[in-house]
């Protein structure tokens, strides 16, 4: 049970409520597909729900969603009263398999999403893609979309399961498959509450504490960058003046906070952390193109004042116009280009804004 209440006081109990419908839980994920905690498998991540009810020769998928890696999201739904709940997993992978299975071509099965698309966001996939994942060009749409295509083909999902309770049956399965599998499993249980006209959800994810020995990613060994790659990738797309002020950059982020460089991506990378309540919080990330980007959501998720943020994008607009943000914060990123920085002295102010919101923040 759940207690709440206004300001200490009116304290009313909540016990858990049960979904009635699938067709319920299944519209709540399509809506709020944040409410599956996929950043405890991937930093930062988000996922895009493309598509509901996707047919395949076994049944529809009840969703399926999209990273900015381009990795494949199955997400299947069950409630704990559904007598096959120990089928569950299977259900999905039969799901995935007759997905590669059916030899759908790549302009098919976009045409499909398309359609998806198109009905809940009045956009094409490119359109929708380089929105949500702020993409930088139709060109950064089109790898990404080479990234689906060739998982698609490849057959390398990422299934999702979620149900009101799991069992321990279940979540054995899962850890058993992940550690003995390429592909990956995930369970999420969900606890509901209602309240007026609040509805109070508690995601618990299971098979992302699992760690493989090999790291498959899109059907290969997964690329993990470093220092003198990142550089070297650098030299593909950034002047000699820029690359000294990211080097600049990366020095100072090294010196003051904690870096960590990404993997898996067909682009160098690394993430810029502090500590929040002893566990690491993402603060931006830089790519080897010069860009910077503050991930505003990952911060509201992790418990920061949205009034903060809202400081911070406004310190940062002041250093930069590209650092604008329009719309809900909660939702955003804020970011802009080393080559935008490097003039006058908006490296040096960046760097002490950085300072100031670290004081803040860690703990």
């Amino acid at each position: 049970m759940l207690i709440i209440s206004q300001k200490g006081k009116k304290a009313v109990r909540l016990d858990q409520s049960p979904f009635l419908k699938e067709g319920h839980l299944q519209e709540y994920i399509y809506e709020n597909p944040e409410v599956i905690p996929l950043y405890e498998t991937k930093e930062d991540i988000s996922l895009l729900i493309l598509s509901r009810e996707f047919p395949t020769s076994s049944g529809p998928i009840d969703a399926i969603g999209v990273d900015k890696d381009g990795d494949i999201y199955l997400v299947e739904t069950k409630l704990y009263k559904n007598p096959d709940k120990r089928l569950v997993v299977a259900q999905a992978l039969d799901y995935g398999a007759s997905l590669w299975r059916s030899g759908m071509d790549f302009p098919d099965f976009v045409a499909n999403l398309n359609q998806s698309v198109n009905k809940k966001f009045k956009t094409d996939l490119n359109g929708k893609l380089i929105e949500f994942f702020h993409l930088e060009s139709t060109d950064e749409a089109d790898l990404m979309l080479e990234n689906i295509k060739r998982n698609l083909n490849e057959g390398i999902f990422k299934f999702v399961v979620l149900m009101d309770k799991l069992h321990h049956q279940l979540k054995d399965l899962i850890v058993f498959l992940n550690q003995n599998s390429k592909f990956d499993v995930y369970a999420v249980e969900l606890e509901y509450y209602q309240h007026d006209t609040w509805e109070i959800m508690i995601p618990k994810l299971f098979g992302a504490e699992v760690k493989k020995d090999i790291k498959v990613a899109n059907g290969r060994t997964e690329k993990s960058w470093d220092e003198a790659s990142f550089f070297e990738d650098a030299k593909q797309y950034l002047s000699d003046n820029d690359r000294q002020a990211l080097d600049d950059l990366y020095r100072f982020f090294k010196n003051n906070f904690s870096v960590k460089f990404g993997s898996g991506s067909t682009r160098g990378s690394f993430s810029v952390q502090l500590v929040k309540n002893d566990s690491p919080l993402s603060l931006l990330e830089v790519t080897a193109k010069g860009k910077l980007q503050f991930y505003l959501s990952s911060l509201a998720k992790r418990g920061i004042n949205i009034n903060e943020i809202q400081k911070l994008v406004d310190d940062l607009s002041e250093i930069d116009s590209s650092f604008q943000v329009s719309g809900d914060l909660a939702h955003s990123y804020s970011s802009a280009k080393v080559s935008s920085l490097n003039e006058d002295d908006k490296i040096y102010r960046l760097k002490n804004a950085l300072i100031e919101y670290r004081d803040l923040w860690q703990a």
